[in-house]
C-alpha cells in the first residue's frame, strides 16, 4: 500500500538578509515575510505590504540558506520580520520549530496585530518554539494607533499579555516621529504601559527616517508624512530617558502601569 503523499508547508517570503545586525542578538539571518494589514505612516517597506506577490519557499529551502553562513551566526540566529509574520502563523511555527530542531535561537519582530484568543492554542505552539519577541509598539492609547496605522490596539495588547503569561522574552520597539509619537504625555504613558510587562527584557527606540521615500514614489503612492524630517539623534535619546524612567517608575512601585 502506497503512503500518501503529503506537500510541504510554505511560506510567502518577499525576500531574505544574510548578514542582519538590527534585528535580535548578533548577526542574524533576517527573513521578511510578504503581507501586512497594517499601513504605518512611517513604514518603509511599503513593498511588504501586498498579501501576494514575494517567492513561495518551505522551512527546510530557507535553514538551508541559513546553513550556508551558519558559522557567521555565533550568538545570533534567525529573524522573522515583515510584512507581518503572523499573519503566516502555522508556516512561521514550523519554521521556528524546524529552527529550534537545528539548535537555532529564534527571534520574531512583529506587531502582534493578527493575535486572538480564538487561536491562542495555535499561538502557544508557536511561543513555545520562540526565544525573543521584538514586539512595535505604535502608540501609547486607542485613538492614536488607529491613526497611525489604521488598525486597532486590542489585539496588540492582548498579544503582549499572552507573551507575557507564557514567559516569552520581550523588547519593546518604538518608532518616534516628529510630531505624532515625541509628544511627553505620550511617551510617559506609554513608558508607565510598558514598565507593567515583567517579560520586558530591552527596550529599542528606533528615530524616524525618510529612506522609505523612493520606494513610495517607486511604487506609485503617496508619502504619509511628506514633510515631516527626520528625528534628530539628540531627541531620540531623549524620548528614550522618558520611557525608561518611567518604567523603572513602575518597577519599583512609584507609578501604575
Amino acid at each position: 500500500m502506497e503512503t500518501e503523499q503529503t506537500a510541504p508547508l510554505t511560506g510567502r517570503i518577499h525576500s531574505v538578509e544574510s548578514f542582519g545586525t538590527v534585528d535580535g542578538p548578533g548577526i542574524r539571518f533576517v527573513v521578511f515575510f510578504q503581507g501586512c494589514p497594517m499601513r504605518c505612516a512611517f513604514c518603509h517597506n511599503p513593498d511588504t505590504w501586498a498579501f501576494s506577490g514575494g517567492q513561495m519557499m518551505t522551512a527546510d529551502q530557507l535553514l538551508d540558506q541559513y546553513e550556508k553562513n551558519k558559522s557567521f551566526y555565533k550568538g545570533g540566529g534567525i529573524t522573522a520580520t515583515g510584512g507581518e509574520p503572523l499573519a503566516q502563523l502555522p508556516f512561521l511555527t514550523e519554521l521556528f520549530q524546524k529552527a529550534k530542531q537545528r539548535g537555532i535561537h529564534t527571534c520574531l519582530d512583529t506587531s502582534g496585530i493578527f493575535y486572538t484568543d480564538k487561536k491562542k492554542d495555535r499561538f502557544a505552539d508557536l511561543f513555545a518554539v520562540t526565544d525573543l519577541v521584538l514586539l512595535d509598539f505604535k502608540h501609547s492609547d486607542e485613538a492614536g494607533h488607529k491613526a497611525l496605522t489604521g488598525q486597532p490596539q486590542a489585539p496588540v495588547l492582548a498579544f503582549a499579555a499572552a507573551l507575557e503569561a507564557a514567559g516569552v522574552p520581550m523588547v519593546a520597539r518604538h518608532v518616534v516621529v516628529p510630531g505624532r509619537t515625541d509628544g511627553e504625555e505620550h511617551l510617559h504613558r506609554l513608558g508607565r504601559m510598558l514598565g507593567g510587562y515583567r517579560n520586558l527584557k530591552g527596550l529599542e527606540v528606533l528615530p524616524y527616517h525618510t529612506m522609505g521615500v523612493n520606494k513610495y514614489k517607486a511604487l506609485g503612492l503617496d508619502y504619509p508624512l511628506e514633510g515631516v524630517p527626520a528625528l534628530e539623534k539628540a531627541a531620540a535619546a531623549s524620548a528614550r530617558q522618558i520611557l525608561l524612567d518611567e518604567i523603572r517608575a513602575v518597577r519599583a512601585g512609584q507609578a501604575k502601569p
